[in-house]
């Protein structure tokens, strides 16, 4: 058992309904498989599940704790601040892939 640091600015949604949430509602939890630690009362940068770059969102709350089907789960609620213009998204989605999606399918030039 461990925690996972997330202090690099970076909220990944892998559930589009978790992100349908957010930006209908303004807020959302999104749920975590493993115990993390995500920087509660900090902003973010929120990316899809395809890895683009889609708002800026402040994060409420983190729990980790161990679901009732006995797995480690953290639960993550925020707030969105504001959406990002279709420049920043870009921009955005760029600096992520080279820092963190660079190993993934999805390239910028597909997103």
């Amino acid at each position: 058992m461990g925690f996972a640091t997330e202090f690099n600015s970076v909220c990944k949604f892998k559930l589009q309904r978790e992100l349908d949430d957010l930006l209908e509602y303004g807020m959302c939890k999104m749920t975590k498989t493993g115990f993390r630690i995500f920087p509660t009362g900090q902003k973010a940068i929120a990316y899809s599940p395809e890895n683009k770059a889609i708002a800026i969102v402040r994060i409420l709350v983190s729990i980790a704790e161990i679901d009732f089907k006995g797995q480690e789960v953290t639960g993550v609620e925020m707030e969105m601040v504001r959406l990002l213009t279709e420049r920043e998204s870009e921009v955005e989605t760029t600096l992520a892939y080279e820092m963190f999606f660079r190993d993934q399918e999805a390239k910028p030039s597909d997103l």
